[in-house]
């Protein structure tokens, strides 16, 4: 949309087929409209690369906790499933917390309870987690929020230098009101472009942010208990429960009384 506006614009100009358009609208609104569309347009780009950087960075996690179902606890210890995951995976960095503070409570000389020091331990690698993926959704607020307002300050400054230049040219006709009034009006335009991608953009990421933290919550009870049970709980991996399925499936079923070859039953 901004792109149309722009060229629309552009040819305007270029074909000189009406004084009004973008540039003019610049052009008359002076360094306050200038500097306010600047703004905008660095909002809105500005916008757009956090949504696609947080969009690879959840698509990143998604796929590790793919892999963490798939491997992971088929491992004969966390140490080896920690091995299996990527360098930089979020899950191997609760892993990799988890078994430091295992190793740093036997090092602790006040009687704390085990199960709250690792539970703290990983609340603080999840939660460290969480909160790079939020990085950069307060600015989609902020933009979201503040966008239209900035563009109608663009407006009524336009609006203003307008209706100035036509009370010193002394004409009030409707040919003389609607182009300058309707130059200034496309900074309201333009602050709603900027608006609605940011918002969008900031209700979608906060959404996946919410089902990762989730997924990284459950796995964080899940190591925590293993620690805690020095490997004897830990969650059925997809393999192990498919085992008792294939298991029902391949015995054989058992005659009854008036079935063909079947042995009547003692009453």
């Amino acid at each position: 949309m901004l792109t149309t506006i722009l060229a629309a614009g552009a040819a305007a100009a270029k074909g000189g087929e009406s004084p009004y358009g973008l540039q003019q609208a610049l052009k008359e609104g002076g360094l306050i409209s200038q500097s306010v569309f600047t703004i905008l347009v660095l909002m809105l780009f500005v916008s757009l690369y956090i949504l696609f950087t947080k969009l690879f960075e959840q698509q990143k996690i998604i796929n590790q906790a793919k892999r963490v179902r798939a491997t992971f606890w088929s491992s004969s210890s966390l140490r080896e499933g920690a091995a299996k995951l990527e360098k930089n995976s979020a899950y191997r960095q609760i892993v990799d917390d988890g078994l430091e503070a295992q190793e740093q409570y036997k090092l602790l000389t006040d009687p704390v309870e085990a199960h709250d020091w690792l539970h703290g331990s990983l609340a603080r690698s999840e939660g460290s987690i969480n909160s790079a993926l939020g990085g950069g959704l307060a600015f989609l607020a902020t933009v979201g929020a503040t966008s239209p307002f900035i563009g109608l300050f663009g407006t009524v400054i336009g609006i203003y230098r307008a209706l100035i230049k036509i009370g010193s040219a002394g004409q009030a006709s409707i040919d003389a009101v609607a182009g300058p009034v309707g130059e200034a009006l496309i900074m309201t335009a333009l602050g709603l472009v900027v608006a609605v991608p940011a918002v969008l953009a900031f209700n979608f990421l906060q959404r996946r942010n919410k089902a990762i933290a989730e997924n990284l919550n459950a796995f964080s009870n899940d190591v925590l208990g293993y620690l805690a049970s020095d490997g004897r709980v830990k969650p059925a991996t997809a393999a192990a429960a498919k085992k008792p399925a294939v298991a029902a499936a391949a015995k054989p079923a058992t005659t009854t009384a008036g079935q063909t070859g079947g042995a009547p039953t003692r009453p």
